[in-house]
């Protein structure tokens, strides 16, 4: 049976890919909502049974309050978390703050899908090797590893990185163009010098590194206002139901 659920991310592309692959997998998706910040109100007043929460910085404070006001205005919600890894104090933070799972945001889809199910029936769904991760980075800390978002960072300008942003915001070659006031031409070559400097070879692979790594939040472009959106309100998706009909509460974008 599938699950009726609301996908939840930083990043509104991976948002709704994830949103996609899932409806054709059989489950009830309500909506895919971006970002992260302005989800609860949604959540809570749409009432699914799963809430995936993306966010690509779970260690930064403040990034798991939404799922707190979730869990206290809805409990019977379940909660799971995608995140990155390895961050243990942010495995740590997404439980105490009411999550029923940590999933990883490379893990396959039969992956998530499973973490759904068992949240849903109640249980913890997190992977055993997860935990005991955490739990050995917590209680034997090492030296941090060399930041992989900064490095990346530093292999873009300035404009590069807001056209990375603005491909993770789902805009496409002629949106990002009007959006910069530059040519299509020129922006085409921005986003191919991205994916090659970036080392990956499609603009759904870039947005979801940018999300692994923090890479747009270290640059400070995370949520950023501009020509082509604003900040604050959450974009959405809303996603038709099983018989095909559209929700009537659809958005406009």
């Amino acid at each position: 049976m599938g699950v009726r659920l609301m996908v939840v991310d930083d990043h509104r592309l991976l948002a709704e890919a994830l949103a996609s692959a899932l409806k054709l997998r059989g489950h009830r998706v309500l909506a895919a909502t971006a970002p992260t910040s302005g989800s609860a109100e949604l959540v809570v007043g749409r009432v699914p049974e799963v809430c995936l929460y993306g966010t690509a910085t779970p260690a930064r404070p403040g990034a798991f309050d939404p799922i707190v006001r979730i869990r206290r205005e809805r409990p019977q919600v379940a909660v799971v978390v995608l995140g990155p890894v390895p961050d243990s104090w942010g495995i740590a933070a997404a439980f105490a703050a009411g999550a029923a799972g940590y999933v990883r945001h490379d893990e396959r889809i039969e992956g998530v899908e499973r973490a759904m199910l068992k949240a849903r029936a109640g249980e913890s769904a997190v992977a055993p090797r997860l935990l005991q991760g955490a739990f050995a980075d917590l209680l034997n800390p090492a030296a941090a590893p060399d930041d992989e978002g900064q490095r990346l960072l530093r292999l873009l300008t300035p404009r590069e990185a807001e056209v990375l942003l603005r491909v993770t915001e789902g805009e496409d070659t002629r949106r990002i163009a009007a959006g910069m006031r530059i040519a299509p031409s020129t922006a085409r070559t921005h986003v191919q010098r991205v994916l090659v400097k970036l080392g990956v070879g499609s603009r759904l692979e870039a947005a979801a590194l940018a999300a692994r790594t923090g890479l747009l939040e270290r640059a400070g472009l995370s949520g950023r206002a501009g020509p082509s959106g604003g900040v604050g309100q959450p974009d959405r998706v809303e996603m038709p139901d099983r018989a095909g009909a559209p929700d009537r509460t659809r958005p406009v974008m």
